[in-house]
């Protein structure tokens, strides 16, 4: 098994007293690791403080600083443990600098009222764009994923578009890593607004990350997932944006919501 694939990373945290693991650039985006492998790293971590039969219910992640290749260490602690709800917290460190905080809601499961969840009808992904077609413009931790763009709203396409969908599955298994899975994928859309622009760069990152699992990541067994995600406002510099993930036979998963900065003027 490659030792820089998703899983092996994972693996070491889990395994590592000290919550510590390293990653290689390969992972990296610009000057910073992937968002969405170091919100994994504190949800890893955070779920070793929680009992396995209690599910993670949401996520919500404030990127501090880039988190640079090699070693990384995670500090998790419990906020409070009510009888139905536990809320801990997570700190990814490169060093003594502080690079991600995240707040990890688990819930048990309770009866009660049942709403279904909104589902969808994906488009095939053979209708759609590979990822190898524009891999040399694309970051390179995209290069551990398989994936099809499946609307025109791909960035530098100089298409002003407001939506952005694709599929995207990993390319090793994960099955002790659930939710860490979903966590990758639900971050791997750009900001959608890059949409707007016909070539690069135009620097940009994530600043704060809400994601919210409708179905528990346990209990979903899709290997493929479908995006869906819309712009909701840009301006001065920031915008919003949200998204909704489905698996491969269109039933809801999970919701997420991000501010992002960029930068599509010289910096002052």
């Amino acid at each position: 098994m490659d030792q820089s694939d998703f899983s092996s990373i994972l693996e070491e945290l889990e395994r590592s007293r000290d919550n510590t693991t390293h990653f290689s650039e390969a992972w990296s985006q610009g000057r910073s690791a992937f968002g969405g492998l170091a919100a994994a790293f504190a949800v890893t971590a955070m779920r070793k403080l929680v009992s396995t039969d209690i599910p993670m219910r949401a996520l919500m992640v404030s990127f501090i600083a880039p988190l640079p290749p090699g070693k990384v260490q995670v500090k998790a602690k419990i906020q409070r443990q009510g009888r139905n709800v536990t809320q801990l917290v997570g700190e990814v460190y490169s060093g003594d600098q502080i690079c991600l905080q995240a707040m990890g809601v688990f819930g048990i499961d309770r009866p009660g009222l049942e709403v279904p969840a909104a589902s969808a009808e994906p488009p095939p992904r053979d209708q759609g764009v590979n990822f190898t077609r524009y891999a040399k413009r694309q970051p390179a931790f995209l290069g551990y994923f398989d994936g099809y763009w499946t609307s025109p709203g791909m960035p530098f396409s100089g298409h002003a578009t407001r939506d952005l969908s694709l599929w995207v599955k990993h390319q090793v298994e994960l099955p002790q890593f659930p939710v860490e899975k979903l966590v990758a994928i639900a971050d791997i859309p750009p900001p959608v607004i890059l949409s707007h622009f016909d070539k690069p760069p135009v620097p940009s990152s994530s600043l704060t990350w809400a994601l919210e699992f409708v179905q528990t990541p346990d209990k979903i067994n899709s290997e493929w997932f479908h995006l869906q995600f819309i712009t909701e406002a840009a301006a001065n510099g920031y915008t919003q944006q949200s998204g909704k993930i489905f698996d491969e036979a269109g039933q809801l998963c999970a919701l997420t919501r991000q501010c992002m900065v960029y930068f599509d003027s010289p910096r002052p």
